[in-house]
């Protein structure tokens, strides 16, 4: 699902589910950035346990550490098959892992992002890798207590929203059909970082970054 919003002023939002990424210029045709919670930059080979990215936003997280998947090598997102992204996997990780069903699942995405941002169409806008926990860590100036599926979670992330300038209205609306309550509070996350890409404000982490060698950041931004 995707939250729009104005770059800067009173928050008048709109949330929808769109099928392809390259229709949100349908959606709003004069995007200011987008920040999305999808990996960007995928290297040939990774080394410990996960992209520069990962490992850099990790630490901040506290408990909530564990929401911060490492995606594998290039060429095992790029692979056909599950078998085929776990053999790909080991022989581009030190130390050799494979990759677990839950990560794998995403593979169409991630690649739909990747060629989307590589390609003639690409957006002339910014268009940055984020993470909600990372930006309510930010919001909360430190790790958050509880998990973003309970109630006392749930709670926890819209009281930082709605300190942060989230209208009620945005922080009590019914998610669309296929996401959830926290579905949409990540998403409301997200646009905060977007707000903060379009006047450049969006902190990288690492700070500084690497680019894959098709020149795409690898950061998370918050």
């Amino acid at each position: 699902m995707v939250v729009i919003g104005p770059a800067s002023g009173p928050l008048t939002l709109r949330h929808a589910v769109v099928p392809r990424l390259a229709d949100l210029a349908s959606l709003a045709p004069s995007l200011a950035a987008v920040a999305i919670d999808m990996p960007i930059g995928l290297p040939d080979r990774i080394e410990g346990s996960g992209r520069g990215a990962e490992r850099a936003v990790r630490p901040l997280l506290g408990a909530r550490q564990s929401s911060v998947f490492s995606i594998p090598a290039r060429a095992a997102v790029e692979a056909g098959d599950y078998r085929a992204a776990c053999t790909a996997a080991l022989a581009g990780s030190n130390p050799p892992r494979k990759v677990s069903k839950q990560a794998f699942h995403l593979f169409p995405r991630i690649r739909e992002l990747d060629l989307w941002l590589r390609g003639d169409d690409r957006p002339g806008y910014p268009v940055v890798e984020t993470h909600p926990e990372l930006v309510f860590r930010r919001l909360n100036g430190a790790p958050l207590e509880h998990p973003k599926k309970t109630e006392e979670g749930k709670r926890e992330r819209r009281a930082l929203l709605a300190a942060a300038g989230i209208p009620a209205a945005s922080l009590d609306a019914a998610p669309p059909k296929g996401a959830g309550s926290d579905d949409l509070l990540d998403a409301l996350a997200c646009l905060l970082t977007a707000q903060r890409a379009a006047m450049g404000l969006a902190r990288p982490h690492p700070d500084p970054f690497e680019r894959d060698r098709f020149g795409l950041p690898m950061a998370i931004f918050a």
